[in-house]
């Protein structure tokens, strides 16, 4: 899994639109402790928190299974530009068979497949990877090829998404109830924010995920 971070919005945005609440722009620092204390202060302790929709972040995500993008399209604030089956399932053409269930076919399949680390969960993805190439080869079309595909395989897509949500879907994915590998995707976005946008969103990462 790989988490990049594309675009954020600055934070002046945000500090700028709350002054304009109270409009005390003569109180303002130009983006020092006082404007960003400004920002926890009415955002997260005062729960004025649409103040956050003001910051957006856009993520490059690559490597996540499609059972954990079915997680992650539950949080309908944000948008989702994902690869497409439709157009990229000749990936699969050139490809020899992943059977027997031996180790390079194992390694080989992990190119295309999200491991569990549960070996009958795993080789039965396999076999449903090989399932699928065979359609593919077959000259089968991928709209109805990817009806066959394993829910592991692994897409990429660009996400964008503001920061009140992004608290919300923190709050949520790195709770150790959550599916393991949107608990790390979770933790992968936390990480990937600028270094000075952290500090809105340390109270939302469970201190479980943090010893992780």
């Amino acid at each position: 899994m790989l988490v990049i971070l594309k675009h954020a919005t600055p934070l002046s945005c945000c500090y700028e639109a709350i002054r304009t609440c109270y409009q005390s722009f003569a109180n303002s620092d130009g983006g020092g402790r006082k404007d960003l204390e400004l920002i926890d202060r009415v955002a997260n302790k005062y729960r004025h928190n649409s103040t956050l929709e003001h910051l957006f972040y856009n993520f490059d995500i690559q490597g996540i299974s499609r059972a954990c993008l079915q997680e992650l399209a539950r949080h309908r604030m944000a948008s989702f530009s994902v690869k497409s089956s439709r157009y990229t399932l000749k990936e699969l053409q050139a490809q020899e068979s992943f059977l027997p269930l031996e180790e390079p076919n194992l390694q080989r399949a992990q190119e295309f497949l999200v491991f569990t680390g549960v070996e009958a969960v795993d080789h039965a993805s396999v076999q449903a990877l090989e399932n699928l190439r065979l359609l593919i080869v077959g000259h089968v079309k991928n709209d109805y090829a990817k009806f066959a595909m394993p829910e592991s395989y692994k897409t990429s897509l660009a996400f964008s998404i503001n920061a009140r949500s992004l608290q919300n879907f923190l709050s949520l994915r790195t709770h150790n109830k959550a599916l393991w590998e949107i608990r790390l995707l979770a933790l992968k976005l936390y990480e990937a924010l600028p270094s000075e946008h952290q500090y809105l969103f340390e109270d939302c990462i469970h201190k479980v995920a943090q010893q992780a």
